[in-house]
């Protein structure tokens, strides 16, 4: 049995356009059917990228999977819903695309799925966990107050102190990626947050 391109990535049919301005209402009933059934593959995709993180210490007392199950199951621990929860799963997902930027890869990751406080934690946890250790790097450990006036400042500074920061400790008992594993698929069940959520709603 031949095996065409088209099969191995899920299409069976095309759009007929050459370019968008060329589309058709048929086109493009199509080309949203393709689009919510990829959408909805988003979880496995987000769970499996996280797990590229297994085993990759960069000097640290932990691998950043352990870092990101410790930070989520402390936070999980703590009463934390489930957005937060997932935040704290994949604040440092971006680690991988993202090496000079992995909080904004995270942020827009979630940005969908959460609240307008929970974003802004991770969009800009990176200068905030600064405040524990960029003067050792002759960076400014204060950078975090620059956001001073944000109505958010002490909801990020109060997730790496309590959370972030703390997760580094080798002999934790952190749960698993399998227990987190319904949580993110909770939650990016459906966007709140999102240009194309009307999409998500109509399928």
């Amino acid at each position: 049995m031949d095996v065409t391109e088209d099969t191995l990535h899920g299409a069976t049919e095309r759009a007929k356009f050459r370019e968008m301005k060329e589309g058709t209402r048929e086109d493009w009933a199509l080309i949203g059917g393709e689009y919510m059934n990829f959408a909805r593959g988003l979880p496995d995709r987000i769970l499996a990228h996280l797990a590229l993180l297994d085993g990759d210490f960069g000097g640290f007392p932990v691998c950043r999977l352990e870092h990101s199950l410790q930070t989520a199951t402390r936070a999980h621990r703590d009463g934390r819903d489930e957005t937060y929860v997932v935040m704290a799963l994949l604040h440092d997902i971006g680690d991988t695309l993202g090496t000079y930027n992995h909080p904004e890869v995270a942020a827009s990751i979630i940005k969908p799925f959460v609240s307008e406080e929970v974003h802004w934690i991770c969009q800009n946890h990176g200068h905030f966990q600064g405040y524990y250790y960029f003067h050792f790097l002759g960076m400014d450990r204060e950078s975090r107050e620059q956001f001073r006036g944000s109505p958010h400042f002490d909801a990020c500074a109060e997730f790496c102190e309590k959370y972030d920061q703390a997760a580094f400790d080798p002999d934790y008992d952190s749960e698993p990626l399998a227990f987190f594993e319904p949580m993110v698929r909770r939650v990016m069940a459906r966007p709140v947050n999102s240009l194309y959520a009307r999409v998500a709603e109509a399928a």
